[in-house]
Formats: C-alpha cells, structure tokens, sequence
C-alpha cells in the first residue's frame, strides 16, 4: 500500500465519521460501505456511552467531530508533506492506550498506520468500545489494511516498538518491560492557562470549554489557572456561569459534593460557584469539579516555574507568555501536529526501521 493509498482511506473515514454530529445524524448516499456500517456506528455510539458513565452522548459525538475535521485528505496531505515518509519494510508497533476520553488513542493508532507499519492495539476498558469497529470500517474500505490491525488483551509479543500512555507509576512498568525496544512511554500531564487580568468575557467564557470539556479528565483539559496577585475571580465566575448545567450529570455533581466535604473538614479555603470550586494549589492534577489556581508576582518569574514543570505540563492557554501558547477555547481541538508530550511521532516511527 503507498502513502496515497493510506491517505484516501483515512479521508473516507473522516467522511464517515461526518454523518455524525451533535446536531444530528444524517445519512449520506455516496459514503463507501454506509449500507453496511452507518446504523452499526449509532450503536457503537450507544455502547461507548452505556460502558463508560463519563463518555456522554455529546463528548463522544464532540470527539468524532474533532476526528472528522481533521481527517480529510487536505489535512492529511499537509500534514505529512514536512516528513519523507519512504515505503519500508513494515515494523510491528505496539500502543497500549489510555481510557480517560473517547478516541484517546486514536492518533497513535494514526502516526502508525499512515507511517506503513503494523499496529498491535491495547485499549483500556473504559475506552473499547468505537475504535475496533473503526479499524473494521477501515479494513472494509481498504482490505490490506486487514494485515496491519491487530487488537489484543494479552502481553504484546513480537513487536520492535511501543507507544504506551499511563500514569506516573504505570510509567515505571512499562520503562521497565519495554525499555529495551524504540519506544514512547508518556507519564500524566496538565494543562494550564494564564490569565492576566486584561481578558474579554468572550476569552473567559471559552477558557470555560478547555476546563469542562470531558469534565475536565483530558490531559489538554486545563486543570490549573495561573493568575496575578490580587486577582478578582468574579469576572471568571460571570463568565463561565453558561457552564452551570455540567452540575446535572450525577457523576460530577457527586464528585463536587464529595471534593467540597473534604476540602471544607480539612479546613482548606475555597472559591466556588455551585458547579466549580477554586483552590489555591501547587499542584497541577486537579480533582474532578476542583480548578486548582496559583498567584504570580511577574511574567518573568511565572516563566521560570513552567519552564521548570515543562515535563508536567501539556498545554498552556493564554497569550501571556507566547504567541505559540493555545487560544482560549482550544485545547481539545489539536490538529494533527499536536503531538501528545510534543514528541513527533512519525519521526519517532521512521527512525525504527
């Protein structure tokens, strides 16, 4: 299969997934193989919803949004054009994927199939449910990719690489088991912004998107708030006040009733609005419901500490510090340069052969 070959039949996919939007799911006649897999893809939905209590119908249909958009064959093309990716003799790579949103994994699933190598899969159980049936979509539109999918349960074998995503001690694990192979282990990361007192409503209100999207369990979820000393929170609160509805989702609001419990019997002080609490913190993971925040005295100092936690950090939102910093709003739409941890992947893949 040629690069062109890969590239059509990631764009078919990204029309597919097309059909489906939080406006609504419309049929359309010229999709390859839709007799076969459009009503099938509305159950998978329907699945991926019922086993994780966290995926909701519109963060799941968000996230095939976010997939549909960027694959089209524009994108695609583009994307690649910056690397010389030559047809190889195909390597066996093995993704051990995280669960915390739907599709998480799907863009290592990506770098490695577009890239001509094979894909050894493992999912975690909270996110098993729509990739497999995407990999047979695939396969349905483009049989040699039916050689190069492999889904499993079991200790991968056979493989010359490893992309594997945990927390910090699962990164130990699997520094450990997979240390002598070319391999990619990434450890838990946050993301923050920047405020700096000077923001519009409009910027505020979009901040609100990073911070709730996913209930905030994303690694470009912003869990933490950098903001100067003295800062008044009201016009945050104001503007994120379009958010409140999250506080019906019976999960969250348990997660909020429990985190305040603890907080106020520990004495700790507390911001909050009935749907967030803010909590003055070193930290960068925030619980659920919980936006951590920390105070600076000067940009240049506020500088030093994150390039100090660089390795904790995965996005940063707010102009304050650079222009390459993220817009308010934008962090679960990354394109697909984004790579997680800022490690190129394709490069990563190209040096294995």
């Amino acid at each position: 299969m040629l690069l062109n070959d890969r590239i059509k039949a990631f764009s078919e996919l990204g029309k597919f997934l097309n059909q489906f939007k939080n406006t609504g799911y419309e049929k359309v006649s010229h999709i390859l193989a839709n007799d076969d897999f459009f009503d099938k893809m509305t159950n998978k939905i329907t699945s991926a919803v019922h086993h994780n209590g966290w995926f909701t119908e519109e963060n799941v249909i968000f996230s095939i949004q976010q997939w549909s958009n960027a694959l089209t064959q524009n994108n695609l093309t583009e994307w690649l054009s910056s690397y010389t990716i030559k047809e190889v003799k195909p390597k066996t790579v093995g993704i051990i994927m995280a669960g915390n949103i739907p599709l998480v994994g799907f863009h290592d699933f990506l770098c490695v199939l577009i890239s001509g190598h094979h894909v050894i899969v493992k999912q975690s159980s909270n996110d098993n449910q729509l990739l497999p049936f995407l990999a047979s979509y695939l396969i349905a539109i483009e049989p040699r990719f039916e050689q190069s999918i492999t889904f499993s349960s079991d200790k991968f074998k056979n493989f010359d690489a490893i992309i594997a995503t945990g927390s910090n001690n699962t990164a130990r694990y699997f520094e450990y088991y997979f240390g002598k192979v070319p391999n990619i282990i990434r450890k838990n990361r946050n993301s923050i912004a920047i405020l700096t007192g000077n923001e519009s409503k409009e910027q505020l209100n979009a901040l609100g998107e990073d911070i709730f999207r996913y209930y905030g369990l994303g690694c470009r979820s912003v869990s933490k708030i950098m903001v100067p000393t003295d800062y008044n929170f009201d016009s945050f609160f104001e503007a994120i006040y379009s958010y409140h509805d999250i506080i019906n989702s019976a999960k969250y609001a348990n997660n909020y009733d429990y985190n305040k419990a603890v907080y106020l019997m520990s004495n700790y002080k507390l911001l909050e609005n009935g749907f967030l609490m803010l909590k003055e913190d070193t930290s960068y993971a925030s619980p659920i419901a919980t936006l951590f925040y920390e105070t600076y005295d000067s940009i240049d100092v506020l500088n030093q500490k994150i390039q100090s936690d660089k390795d904790k950090i995965q996005c940063i939102v707010g102009p304050a510090l650079s222009s390459e910093n993220i817009e308010f709003g934008q962090t679960q739409q990354p394109s697909l340069s984004d790579y997680a941890d800022g490690i190129d992947i394709i490069q990563f893949l190209a040096k294995i052969n």
